[in-house]
C-alpha cells in the first residue's frame, strides 16, 4: 500500500513518542499534534479551545492561505488532535475539555488508534489497523439467531 511522506513521518513520530513514554495529551508539545510538529506548540494558536475543531482567526488565515505544517493544514491538525483526545477519553462539556480519570498506556494506545484512523482518512488510504479483512469479517448489526 502506498502512503504519503507526511503519513509516514507522522506515524514514525507517534510510534517513537508512544514507546519512549513521552506522549502526553495534556502537553501541547507532547500530544499527538505536538509530536507530529516536532514537539512544538505553535499549533495551539490555531484555535481558542483545546480539543475544538473550530479554527480561530489565526487558524483561518493560515487555512485560507493554504499553509501546511509538516504536510497538514490547520483544520487537519485540529481533527487529528480532537481524535486523539476523544480516543484518550476526554470529553467536551459546556465548552470545557474534561480529562478522564485515568490516562495510562492503554488509554494512549486507544487515542493513537483514533489518530491513525484520521491520518488514513486524510490520505484516503484504508485504515491500516483494521484487522477485519484478516478475519474475513464485516462489521454489521447483530442478527438474531433462531
Amino acid at each position: 500500500m502506498e502512503t504519503s511522506i507526511r503519513f509516514n513521518h507522522a506515524i514514525t513520530k507517534l510510534y517513537l513518542a508512544f514507546h519512549s513514554r513521552t506522549l502526553n495529551p495534556d502537553n501541547f508539545k507532547a500530544c499527538a499534534v505536538g509530536n507530529i510538529l516536532d514537539c512544538k506548540d505553535y499549533w495551539k494558536h490555531l484555535t481558542d479551545k483545546h480539543g475544538s475543531n473550530q479554527l480561530n482567526y489565526i487558524g483561518l488565515v493560515h487555512q485560507n492561505l493554504g499553509r501546511k505544517f509538516n504536510g497538514y493544514s490547520p483544520i487537519e491538525l485540529l481533527q487529528i488532535e480532537t481524535a486523539f483526545l476523544k480516543g484518550c477519553g476526554y470529553t467536551m462539556s459546556n465548552n470545557r475539555l474534561l480529562k478522564p480519570t485515568i490516562i495510562n498506556e492503554n488509554t494512549l494506545f486507544d487515542g493513537l488508534c483514533e489518530v491513525v484512523k484520521v491520518l488514513c482518512q486524510l490520505d484516503k488510504i484504508p485504515f491500516v489497523m483494521d484487522c477485519s479483512s484478516l478475519f474475513n469479517f464485516e462489521n454489521s448489526p447483530l442478527q438474531p439467531q433462531h
